[in-house]
């Protein structure tokens, strides 16, 4: 992606912000994760506020959990209900409310309408499109794949259906998203073009470039991942995460200081003190001075344990209540169903198949 693209595209986004402020209702969100395991802090911090932010606005949000895509990179598929479960929990626990009309939960292997749109919008992409995008190479290669199967070159597709199928025209993305999202913006563009006879049947979103802080490793690698073992949960208890905090890496200055630059560690520690208490990094490290990675991993301990008490507590709560949190996911798929009929129904319409 040229520079100068990305600029236009994050000027773009700062527009969008604040009209999501000003007409909340204008807007449709599609957003979510795939269940893979449990969800840490850095989701926490890099996602999930955004999304209470948003619901917090009145923006009509879809929180997909995209059990299919588990299947395009992993042969083992046994945990992929009890993670949906306990992603689930995950969202509630954090604040997230799918009990008014403007947010529903749901896992889209549940919405076989959205599925059906994947054979059109198939027919709109060529395969040399599908084998440039930098974010597929980049998912074969993390997940060290010898055997590519099909489904893994069409996660963009089926992206595009999560996304078009209710109709979205926001989603909540990084920067090493956007070519994902272009592909779900030249489908819904195409399929105008061939099928709408003038009509926009699809809007074509927009990115909403995350703000959020990128919350490293505590192994210092590049970014918090379950699967690197680096991560703290949010079903994590404070013991174990005072353990986690302990043994994360800093290096050997005494003095602290906030640079993430210089001292991507020790200011990574920082970071997450300051999102725990909503004091200035560079505040958090001036009041430490040379008390050493001693005095600021216990200063993190408390900091962090403190924030994430209530959300482990109603998190313990939900999980006594599978009941509820599966009837939360039921009143999803019938809210993200009742969408996918009416927009599979439109699009059989302007593709002469209605009978």
């Amino acid at each position: 992606m040229h520079e100068g693209s990305f600029e236009a595209t994050l000027k773009r986004s700062k527009q969008l912000a604040a009209e999501l402020e000003q007409t909340p209702k204008k807007f449709r969100v599609l957003t979510g994760d795939r269940p893979t395991g449990r969800l840490h802090v850095g989701h926490l911090f890099g996602s999930l506020q955004n999304r209470i932010r948003l619901q917090s606005l009145g923006v009509p949000t879809f929180i997909v959990i995209a059990d299919y895509q588990v299947l395009t990179d992993r042969d083992h598929f046994d945990s992929i209900a009890e993670n949906t479960l306990q992603l689930a929990i995950d969202y509630l626990s954090v604040g997230i409310d799918p009990i008014g009309e403007d947010t529903d939960i749901f896992p889209h292997s549940h919405v076989p309408e959205l599925n059906q749109l994947l054979l059109p919008f198939l027919t709109l992409v060529t395969l040399s499109e599908l084998d440039r995008n930098p974010t597929v190479k980049e998912e074969i290669q993390s997940a060290g794949l010898k055997r590519i199967n099909a489904g893994m070159y069409t996660y963009p597709i089926h992206q595009a259906a999560d996304i078009l199928f209710c109709k979205g025209n926001v989603v909540p993305v990084g920067k090493d998203q956007l070519p994902h999202l272009e592909i779900t913006r030249t489908i819904a563009r195409r399929f105008n073009e061939k099928f709408g006879q003038g009509k926009q049947v699809f809007p074509e979103p927009q990115p909403l470039l995350s703000q959020a802080p990128l919350i490293l490793g505590l192994d210092g690698s590049q970014k918090m991942s379950k699967s690197r073992n680096n991560a703290i949960m949010l079903s994590a208890t404070a013991e174990e995460t005072a353990a986690l905090i302990k043994k994360a890496k800093t290096d050997s200055e005494r003095r602290i200081s906030y640079d993430p630059v210089n001292r991507p560690e020790v200011s990574n520690l920082i970071l997450l003190a300051s999102l725990s208490t909503d004091r200035d990094p560079e505040s958090i490290a001036e009041g430490i001075g040379d008390g050493g990675s001693g005095k600021l991993k216990l200063f993190v301990t408390e900091a962090l344990n403190d924030y994430l008490r209530p959300i482990r507590e109603k998190r313990r709560e939900l999980e006594t209540d599978l009941g509820f949190v599966r009837g939360v996911l039921r009143k999803g798929i019938e809210g993200a169903r009742a969408v996918a009929i009416e927009t599979l129904d439109e699009v059989r319409s302007v593709m002469n198949m209605n009978i």
